[in-house]
């Protein structure tokens, strides 16, 4: 999920459509007046945003408007906080590079070498 809403949000013209959709709930015709490029172009940004969970959609007479997505972003938001804060051994899925991290901690010569050493071996500098 988070990872979506970064892929979601790491293309400039996405940036721009959710930062207007986040000012008032607006439709694909407005967009393209607004920002000055075509339907398909703004569909496809906007089928990119929807599925990411970024904006919602509801049908107006032929018109689709668009509202930016407050609640769940401010989830998405919330949880990257918590993962990012998070001891790194409580993280699903850092296991093995919790068990490389301890495995150069304390010796600041050999880190560019960890990827060459085996899962069983330790910094043999750190040993010393």
């Amino acid at each position: 999920m988070i990872e979506d809403v970064f892929k979601a949000l790491g293309e400039p013209t996405r940036l721009r459509i959710i930062r207007l959709l986040a000012e008032k709930e607006l439709c694909v015709c407005d967009l393209e007046v607004i920002m000055g490029i075509s339907q398909p172009r703004i569909s496809q940004h906007v089928k990119i945003l929807r599925q990411a969970g970024l904006i919602t959609e509801r049908r107006e007479g032929q018109k689709r408007m668009l509202t930016f997505n407050r609640d769940f972003f401010t989830q998405v938001l919330d949880d990257f906080c918590l993962f990012m804060n998070l001891p790194l051994e409580e993280v699903e899925g850092f296991e093995e590079e919790v068990k490389r991290m301890k495995k150069i901690e304390g010796c600041d010569t050999c880190a560019i070498k960890v990827k060459n050493m085996r899962a069983n071996e330790t910094c043999k500098r750190r040993s010393k």
